[in-house]
């Protein structure tokens, strides 16, 4: 009977704090104090954190990458004031989700590009036009952002990406076909391919 109570007990203390954390987020939002929001999506190749302003998704963040380090750099770079707020997020995992699940091949989200300016910035928005299953050679990518001979640049931009997958730095290649790096691993931007040539 005491285990009963108890897990009654913990059960019900668990729901009044979901219940506060809810309510902190709606004060917080309509109070103008939550900058930046963010959620965890569960997917085939590990967590992904997702984090948004209100200009839109500003950070997408592989597990290996380390969520509390992400977040104090987010906190650094755009503002503290920093909340784990799922609803705010529940469109960009709903296309995060239907992506894995091979039910959705272009991202259609409001971005925020702030952590990336200059000639980063111009690669990472050449990349969205990449099609779906389709790559580019950092050569390509290079030529098509204006500067051919940008080539490590490239790599750079890619690798310091901070909205993978949605904007799909996996499809940049070496010119002689091989991977190349890639901040989720090498095996998630195998998978990444892999799951896109499939379809």
């Amino acid at each position: 009977m005491t285990d009963l109570l108890t897990s009654l007990d913990q059960s019900g203390e668990a729901d009044a704090l979901t219940r506060l954390h809810e309510r902190l987020e709606t004060d917080a939002a309509s109070a103008g104090l939550l900058d930046v929001a963010y959620r965890t999506v569960d997917t085939p190749v590990g967590a992904l954190l997702l984090a948004a302003t209100e200009e839109g998704l500003v950070r997408l963040a592989f597990e290996r990458e380390d969520f509390d380090t992400v977040l104090e750099a987010l906190a650094d770079a755009v503002s503290p004031r920093v909340l784990a707020s799922p609803s705010r997020l529940d469109d960009a995992a709903r296309q995060v989700e239907e992506y894995f699940a091979g039910e959705r091949c272009r991202f259609e989200l409001p971005l925020d590009w702030r952590l990336s300016r200059g000639f980063r910035r111009t690669v990472l928005e050449h990349l969205v036009g990449i099609g779906y299953g389709a790559t580019e050679s950092y050569t390509q990518v290079a030529a098509a952002a204006g500067s051919p001979r940008a080539v490590r640049a490239v790599g750079t931009a890619c690798a310091t990406n901070p909205l993978p997958i949605v904007v799909p730095c996996h499809r940049v290649l070496r010119s002689d076909g091989s991977l190349g790096g890639y901040l989720g691993g090498l095996d998630t931007k195998r998978a990444l391919l892999g799951m896109e040539a499939a379809a």
